[in-house]
């Protein structure tokens, strides 16, 4: 029998790519969650109170807003290899900075830089997956760079309990260096230095209304997660935002060479998945942030404790991936994102009703339940987006979706912040969610896994053939 011929280089170059453009998301995106742990003892290591140290966690959402929008035109103009392998750096020296900083302010200077290389790092990565990845493959690709968004949000906080308690809180940021190194030698051997076909101007009205407007809601979810807050103040922002996203939408929908192409809404696969597929990420969403409140405050347990129970979730994200292709090429992508964000949103609700007395059997399958459906929802509407959209338009795809998820990540913590204090407030707490009991945990589950539902009608507008050309339905 003939010997098996040797895969081309270039060939096994395309697919490792997505696994290393996975490993600088999973950096990124676990950096974004593991410090909200490790705040009590970076606190006390600057001599300030916690409050003061979230600072730095803003500024560095606030650096990801203004700048991730400008990612596809600085990729298209300098080259995308360049450009991913320039903001790993900035974002690995970064995390250097941060792990050596003795006071707030260089803390917080060095966050918005290590915000710029994570503005420029995540877009600019998807951005080369689906570019250098043919419609046969998109599916596993697309599957590969997602988990990282995935997981972390759920392992973090286990993983920042565990550094912070056994060693120190420099290590969150100094964990960061060897991968960082890693990912860039790799970035230097196996990606293209592609630029943009046309060398198009700099839309300089769309950069500044979308960094505001980006600013604004962030911002304004930032505020509205914090108990005692104003919610007034939050909501003020949040709508500022909200006419500014509408003016520079107006805006970038006339301009000749617009930052942000919207006219891809108009195919109506990636459509979809960036607008019913927002709502249903702000009700997913909003349970990574409201789990473990439950577990501490509601049913009393230590951080470390709730960081363990949440882990469930995450293995259920990651139990979920070595399913997902399958799944999608049996049912098809039309039928899994109906039926499952309907199990997303019953499982949402479900959490919201376990108590301190439930099994504990029962609560680990819960939140395994839930990982499993989050895991399974987000890669379909991942995958999807790019399944109709043309080689030229992947770019500017790729920004737009970049952009939704960033946004949507924080309105979901501000929905279920906001929800949980709707629901003090209307038990009677004069200070608006100041002292939480467990039942306002339910009705704010409730609510989360409402809009998870209502989600589900903008699914059954899918043609049932949707994705079929990337491998959906493919058994049928």
């Amino acid at each position: 029998m003939a010997e098996t011929e040797p895969l081309p280089a270039q060939d096994a170059r395309v697919r490792l790519l997505p696994y290393i453009v996975a490993a600088t998301f999973f950096m990124e995106y676990l950096d974004t969650t593991i410090i909200a742990t490790a705040l009590p003892q970076m606190a006390q290591s600057f001599g300030v109170g916690p409050n003061e140290l979230s600072l730095g966690m803003t500024a560095y959402m606030l650096t990801l807003a203004v700048f991730i929008p400008i990612s596809g035109w600085v990729a298209d103009r300098l080259g995308s290899r360049t450009v991913f392998g320039a903001a790993i750096v900035v974002f690995t020296l970064a995390s250097i900075l941060c792990g050596y900083s003795q006071t707030v302010f260089e803390f917080t200077a060095a966050r918005v830089l290590q915000g710029l290389g994570g503005a420029m790092m995540v877009p600019v990565g998807r951005m080369i997956v689906v570019r250098s990845t043919s419609r046969e493959r998109l599916m596993k690709a697309i599957a590969t760079i997602t988990w990282p968004a995935i997981v972390a949000p759920v392992v973090g906080p286990s993983v920042g309990g565990f550094i912070t308690t056994y060693a120190s809180w420099h290590w969150i940021f100094l964990m960061n260096v060897p991968f960082g190194i890693a990912a860039f030698i790799a970035v230097m051997a196996l990606v293209k230095n592609e630029q943009g076909g046309a060398r198009r101007p700099l839309d300089v009205p769309g950069f500044i209304l979308s960094g505001t407007a980006l600013t604004s809601l962030l911002y304004g979810t930032e505020i509205a997660s914090h108990t005692g807050s104003d919610v007034t103040q939050a909501l003020g922002f949040i709508g500022g935002g909200l006419v500014l996203g509408w003016l520079a939408w107006r805006h970038m929908r006339r301009a000749a060479h617009p930052l942000l192409d919207f006219s891809n809404l108009a195919t109506p696969t990636y459509s979809v998945t960036v607008v019913t597929g927002s709502l249903t990420r702000i009700g997913i969403d909003a349970v990574p942030y409201l789990m473990p409140l439950m577990f501490q405050i509601g049913f009393g347990l230590s951080a470390f404790q709730s960081g363990l129970l949440l882990l469930a979730t995450a293995l259920g994200n990651l139990g979920m991936k070595a399913f997902t292709t399958r799944i999608l090429r049996r049912f098809g992508f039309r039928r899994v994102a109906v039926t499952n964000a309907a199990i997303a949103g019953g499982a949402i609700i479900a959490c919201g009703w376990l108590t301190p007395g439930t099994p504990l059997l029962l609560t680990l399958a819960v939140v395994f339940c839930y990982g499993l459906s989050r895991s399974l929802q987000f890669t379909t509407l991942a995958t999807l987006a790019y399944a109709d959209v043309s080689e030229a338009r992947k770019g500017s795809a790729s920004t737009l979706w970049s952009v939704a998820q960033q946004m949507t990540i924080g309105m979901g913590i501000a929905f279920g912040a906001l929800a949980l204090r709707l629901a003090a407030y209307f038990r009677g707490d004069a200070v608006e969610g100041a002292h939480f009991v467990l039942g306002d945990f339910q009705w704010a589950f409730a609510l989360a896994g409402l809009v998870t539902l209502v989600s589900v009608q903008g699914y059954r507008g899918l043609a049932r053939d949707a994705g079929n050309n990337i491998g959906g339905g493919a058994s049928q």
